[in-house]
């Protein structure tokens, strides 16, 4: 009976060791990503496709390894492009920035995220880390860049 036990438990340490294994790795928080070189601001307006989930002031910021990528048309392992998003505060004939609706993160390992095109993908709810967009589901954040193969699946593009 004992060795019934033993293999009972060495084998729910293995399926365990292989479902970790298995599950893709998170995107890191961008520390620090407003020092990080800004690449370019939008505006996301009522009537865009996107509006329900992406409408609001966008900044885009890209590490040193994206601006690389900017600058080259592929990204480099280590890239990290974020973009901030934003509510917007219209008064007095201007556009304010608002509350922070999320912080979408990409970050560039061939490797690790090969089924996404080499993006992880991520998402952190306002000035929180709470995750909005789980490696579970990134699918889903990468279905919408792959019509941007040609950019290296990057939306963005550097002004010059």
């Amino acid at each position: 009976m004992p060795h019934i036990a033993a293999l009972l438990i060495t084998s729910v340490f293995s399926v365990a060791a292989f479902a970790a294994d298995t599950r893709p790795p998170e995107v890191a928080y961008p520390e620090g990503y407003r020092n990080w070189h800004h690449v370019k601001s939008m505006v996301i307006n009522s009537g865009h496709p996107l509006f329900d989930t992406f409408g609001g002031l966008h900044h885009v910021y890209a590490n040193t390894k994206a601006q690389t990528g900017y600058a080259q048309g592929r990204f480099p392992d280590g890239a990290v492009i974020v973009f901030d998003l934003l509510d917007v505060n219209v008064a007095d004939s201007t556009i304010q920035e608002g509350d922070r609706k999320l912080i979408g993160v990409m970050s560039k390992d061939a490797k690790k995220y090969a089924a996404t095109g080499g993006w992880g993908f991520e998402g952190f709810k306002g000035d929180t880390r709470e995750r909005l967009v789980t490696q579970a589901n990134a699918e889903g954040c990468f279905g919408c860049h792959t019509g941007q193969e040609q950019s290296d699946f990057v939306f963005s593009k550097a002004r010059r």
